[in-house]
């Protein structure tokens, strides 16, 4: 399968402003909850969300980033981004074709990998890796089961990120339906949070 083309989440948002009931349900709430606290870092200075839907995540990490960029293929899902986070710069990109021209110490990609091919996958692992700075972290969320429309599943991007030697692995959180993963970017070399603020 080819990488979804941006006709497919024009029709969902169409047919419906919250077509993953990002606001709705719990187990959404809950997931961005255990985003949220796996962050090694209670501020950063330049965050990057790639596909943030109707932002109610991106409100959340525009409250932990001095700036914060995120984007969406959809015209429809960025403007309702901007009215839900108005602390984010919300614009409309397709990726990792239109990765931009800025490095940063955050990239959180939620529930985005799959939505490429393989070839697609490598280059956004490229692009991610030349945006994430030195020290900078990388957190990785993707659903775990099978999506018949979606080109690859959520271990096979997970996957593409833990083999790269730029990154080190430094939270771990696996349950049934959602994998989540921070890496951080080498060299410096990674350190715990407690290492981070000299504790061991």
């Amino acid at each position: 399968m080819t990488t979804l083309p941006t006709e497919y989440f024009d029709r969902m948002y169409a047919a419906d402003d919250d077509p993953w009931g990002f606001r709705s349900r719990w187990y959404e709430e809950r997931k961005y909850a255990v985003t949220l606290a796996a962050l090694p870092r209670r501020r950063y200075r330049s965050g990057f969300e790639p596909g943030c839907s109707i932002g109610v995540l991106t409100a959340a990490l525009a409250d932990r980033c001095d700036t914060l960029l995120s984007t969406d293929v959809a015209e429809a899902a960025v403007t309702r981004a901007r009215a839900n986070a108005p602390g984010a710069r919300v614009e409309v990109r397709r990726l990792p074709d239109e990765w931009p021209d800025e490095t940063f110490d955050l990239i959180v990609l939620s529930e985005v990998g799959y939505y490429l091919d393989r070839a697609a996958l490598e280059r956004l692992v490229d692009a991610t890796i030349a945006g994430l700075e030195p020290g900078g972290d990388l957190v990785l969320v993707h659903w775990l089961h099978p999506v018949a429309d979606y080109p690859i599943d959520g271990d096979t991007v997970h996957a593409a990120f833990s083999g790269r030697p730029e990154l080190a692995r430094t939270v771990v959180h696996e349950e049934a339906d959602f994998r989540l993963e921070v890496y951080a970017r080498v060299p410096p070399a990674a350190r715990s949070v407690a290492a981070r603020e000299g504790l061991c």
